[in-house]
C-alpha cells in the first residue's frame, strides 16, 4: 500500500464533511488555553467551517494540540487534513489520538461513517507497514484489533 492509495481513500470518504456545530480549530486551541466561553466563541468566528481541504498544514501543526479538545463532529471535519498532511511530513501524526480507547477518545469517533472508518483502517495499517511507527506498533495493532476492525467493514 502506497500513500497515493490511503490518501485517495482518505479524501474520498470524508469528502463534503463539514464542521456543522463542531468544536473548530482555533475554538479548540481557545479551549486549550483554558479560555472563557466567550472568548472561544470568539476564536470559533476564525475558524474553517466547511471544507477541510482549504486548512494548510503549517496552521495544522501550529494547533497540533486541538486534536485533544474536538468533539466528535471537530474530529470528523479535522481528522483528514491532519492525516493528509502527516503522510506528506508536514505535521505530526495523529496516532496517539486514534489508538486512545477510553471513553473520551471513542466519543470522538460517533460520527464517523463506515467508509470513514474503512479509510482510517486503511491509514493505520499503512503505518504498520512503516518503520516510522514502529514505536507506535503495539497501541495502532492494538487499536486496530480492539476497535477499528470491529467498527469497520475491512
Amino acid at each position: 500500500m502506497d500513500i497515493a492509495q490511503v490518501s485517495r481513500e482518505i479524501k474520498s470518504a470524508f469528502s463534503g464533511v463539514a464542521l456543522g456545530s463542531g468544536i473548530g480549530l482555533w475554538e479548540a486551541q481557545a479551549i486549550d488555553d483554558y479560555q472563557t466561553k466567550e472568548i472561544q466563541k470568539k476564536e470559533r468566528e476564525k475558524d474553517e467551517k466547511d471544507d477541510w481541504s482549504l486548512l494548510e498544514p503549517s496552521l495544522l501543526q501550529r494547533c497540533h494540540s486541538s486534536l485533544s479538545f474536538f468533539d466528535a463532529d471537530g474530529m470528523r471535519f479535522h481528522l483528514p487534513a491532519f492525516i493528509l498532511a502527516s503522510l506528506e511530513g508536514e505535521v505530526d501524526d495523529p496516532i496517539f489520538q486514534l489508538t486512545l480507547l477510553d471513553d473520551y477518545g471513542l466519543s470522538r469517533f460517533v460520527t464517523l461513517t463506515d467508509d470513514q472508518r474503512d479509510a482510517i483502517v486503511t491509514y493505520l495499517t499503512w503505518c504498520l507497514e512503516n518503520d516510522e511507527y514502529k514505536f507506535e506498533r503495539p497501541n495502532i495493532e492494538n487499536s486496530l484489533v480492539e476497535y477499528w476492525k470491529r467498527q469497520s467493514n475491512k
